[in-house]
């Protein structure tokens, strides 16, 4: 299909990425993220035996022989800008690390797209997914906590269903807010969602992405023979060494408009969305946590053909590639079908973030989507991290694709715009398919060469005199890198619109960019922090400056396009995060046979529930058993009724054998200390 016929009615349906951002292992913000791309960096950290033991991991469980003490790490996870926010100290204890991060990754992403993040556009929805986190099952059953501040509002602040909420109202954005949960795929279905909104008006612009952070502690993970987790604890998608994958932790957002919109408001455009879509495997697949390779196929299918387009005109697939046996066998001869039209012409290459980050569950969609738009963007192919040779089971010499292990440059294809795909798959049968090209060829600012027009002026501004600094620091940089660097008159224009006005000011009156750079250094160094500082006799510009340091809305009659600045220099203190160590922990029991007793009926409990011919199997867990929430349910009824023992439900999500799940429900009847925390929300909404 030539390109002709995409330019019309295909490209009336394309959305554009106008800002993103986002906090990844071992990349704090979306340039080094891009760094660590290029270089092949492969950003799991392997804790220490010390570092484990300091954070409160069991010192037994870190010392078992199938224990891989390694995870896609994201420190200071629990650091947050509570008063940006409006919240007190309590309620931001109380509020789960996702979404902190959540809220901080949303403010920045607006300011990525050149929009003030408390004044952000008209109908601007929410479309945003999270993963289940130790913070919140601890505070779901915390009776303490419950009794401080009330149920309802510990519901309210640690679950995942008001991630979308939280962001909407703190941020008053009034398009659609909604969480999203579709297992691994859920960050890339919120950009679907949101992108079919947009296309059908429901929002004018957009927030897609989700955020997982399972726990902000030190933990890595335990290797079972035959599951999805790594022995060694790196990741290597369809490569020969490939054993599993490694979880981590992460967020992304993506600030999403009809390419029509950003294009007639002066938007930047980072990349295009041309088309998503998403299917689900039903029952055609070996099991409920397996995928499937007809639906795979037909979501990459019906995304190239939504946006008019053949998928061999693709250059690059972004893949889910977790580099477990059956899911990397799958996704290639699901891609394969899909992508049969470039065998024998050319070879496009694949790749996975997951070699560089770990698996993020509910953010490793919205990973991928940054790294292939990061990658359309310096029109630079990146290398799947550690790649070695291919696995030979995948055949990839009889397939369309080859696995790019070097950095390269993206050449311009024979045809069009340079395009790639982005893949994610979810527990489920949930897979999601976007088709993404490089983002049309427009002027931005200032023609390079040409010279400036005059001085401007740059306003900042921030909640401490730190944040100032360090925001002055980010934006001296950013002027002074030669490939990059906006005009100063975008520049001044983004500052003045898209960005929130707060306590502590300053300002730079500059005639171009190195002279801007160095004024910035010395506010940087906590020089001239309030008396403004100007290189020019221009009186009117020094006095609106003036104004702004006083504290006074300052008047715009200046010229400029939205450009992508450093964003606000989130620090914030740190809130912690509750955990569950300290519940249903095991107790002495003072008569040694009376508790033999129990645990053997308990025992048989759980073999009975779960359909057992025996209950003494040392090794097996409650899910490899076939346990599931109805079961849980039901045994919560039972032991409360035959046993007198208020379990809490989230013991039966814990990894646990059944002998080590007895034990602890035997603990919990001599402590009396545990909960149901169905009961805590029931009586919380009665007493409302």
């Amino acid at each position: 299909m030539t390109d002709t016929s995409a330019t019309t009615e295909s490209l009336d349906s394309a959305i554009a990425v106008v800002g993103m951002s986002g906090r990844f292992p071992g990349a704090p913000d979306l340039d080094t993220y891009w760094n660590n791309l290029v270089g092949g960096v492969c950003s799991l950290t392997d804790f220490t035996e010390d570092e484990l033991l300091s954070d409160g991991a069991d010192p037994q469980e870190i010392r078992g022989r199938d224990y891989v003490p390694t995870k896609g790490y994201l420190p200071d996870a629990d650091r947050f800008e509570a008063e940006l926010f409006g919240f007190n100290r309590t309620e931001a204890a109380a509020l789960d690390p996702q979404h902190r991060l959540l809220l901080q990754t949303a403010w920045a992403a607006l300011e990525d797209a050149g929009y003030n993040p408390l004044d952000g556009p008209p109908r601007t929805g929410v479309y945003v997914g999270g993963g289940v986190t130790e913070h919140m099952l601890a505070a779901q059953t915390d009776r303490k906590l419950a009794a401080s501040i009330g149920a309802l509002q510990v519901r309210i602040l640690t679950d995942r269903e008001f991630l979308a909420p939280w962001v909407s109202y703190r941020l008053g954005l009034d398009g659609p807010s909604l969480t999203v949960q579709t297992a691994c795929s859920t960050s890339l279905t919120a950009v679907h969602l949101a992108a079919q909104a947009l296309l059908l008006g429901e929002c004018d612009t957009a927030l897609a992405g989700g955020v997982a952070v399972d726990t902000v502690r030190k933990r890595g993970y335990v290797h079972y023979q035959g599951g999805i987790f790594s022995p060694d604890g790196r990741c290597r998608p369809f490569d020969e060494q490939a054993g599993g994958t490694v979880p981590g932790n992460g967020v992304g957002l993506v600030v999403l408009r009809r390419l029509s919109d950003a294009l007639a408001d002066g938007d930047q455009i980072r990349a295009v969305i041309r088309a998503t879509a998403v299917t689900n495997d039903g029952a055609t697949k070996v099991g409920f946590t397996a995928p499937g390779v007809d639906q795979q196929t037909a979501a990459i299918v019906e995304a190239w053909a939504a946006a008019g387009l053949d998928p061999a005109d693709a250059q690059y697939v972004e893949t889910h590639g977790t580099a477990t046996q059956l899911g990397d066998r799958i996704e290639m001869a699901a891609a394969t079908a899909a992508f049969k039209g470039a065998m024998g012409t050319r070879s496009i290459g694949i790749g996975s973030v997951k070699s560089n980050l770990g698996h993020l569950d509910a953010a490793a969609g919205v990973a991928a989507l940054i790294k292939a738009v990061l990658m359309l963007e310096h029109r630079t192919l990146v290398p799947t991290a550690g790649a070695t040779r291919p696995h030979p089971d995948l055949v990839l010499d009889d397939s369309p694709f080859h696995v790019v292990d070097r950095t390269t440059p993206w050449a311009s294809p024979d045809r069009g715009p340079r395009r790639a795909g982005v893949s994610s798959v979810g527990i489920g049968g949930t897979n999601v398919h976007a088709v993404l090209e490089e983002a049309p060829r427009a002027p931005h600012g200032t023609p390079a060469g040409q010279a400036q027009a005059g001085p401007e002026l740059l306003l900042l501004s921030a909640r401490t005199r730190e944040a100032l600094t360090a925001l002055a620091g980010r934006l001296a940089s950013a002027l002074r890198d030669p490939a990059a660097a906006p005009s100063l008159a975008d520049t001044a224009h983004t500052l003045r619109l898209g960005r929130a006005p707060m306590a502590v000011r300053a300002y730079v009156v500059a005639s171009d960019r190195a002279d801007a750079a160095a004024q910035l250094l010395e506010l940087a160094e906590g020089r001239a922090m309030t008396a403004g500082l100007a290189n020019t006799t221009d009186g009117e510009l020094r006095a609106l400056g003036e104004a702004w340091l006083k504290g006074e809305q300052v008047p715009w009659a200046g010229e400029g396009r939205r450009v992508s600045l450093p964003t606000y220099p989130f620090t914030g203190d740190s809130f912690g995060a509750l955990d569950l160590s300290s519940r249903a922990q095991p107790v002495e029991e003072p008569a040694e046979e009376r508790a033999d007793d129990l645990e053997t009926a308990v025992r048989a409990l759980l073999a009975e529930a779960l359909d057992l011919d025996s209950p003494d199997d040392p090794e097996m867990t409650y899910f490899a058993a076939g346990g599931d929430s109805l079961t849980a349910v039901h045994l919560v009824g039972c032991l409360r009724d035959d046993f007198g023992i208020d379990v809490p439900i989230t013991l039966f999500l814990e990894q646990l054998t059944l002998h080590e799940m007895a034990r602890q429900i035997v603990a919990v009847k001599a402590s009396e200390n545990a909960e149901d925390s169905l009961d805590a929300l029931l009586a919380e909404f009665e007493g409302e």
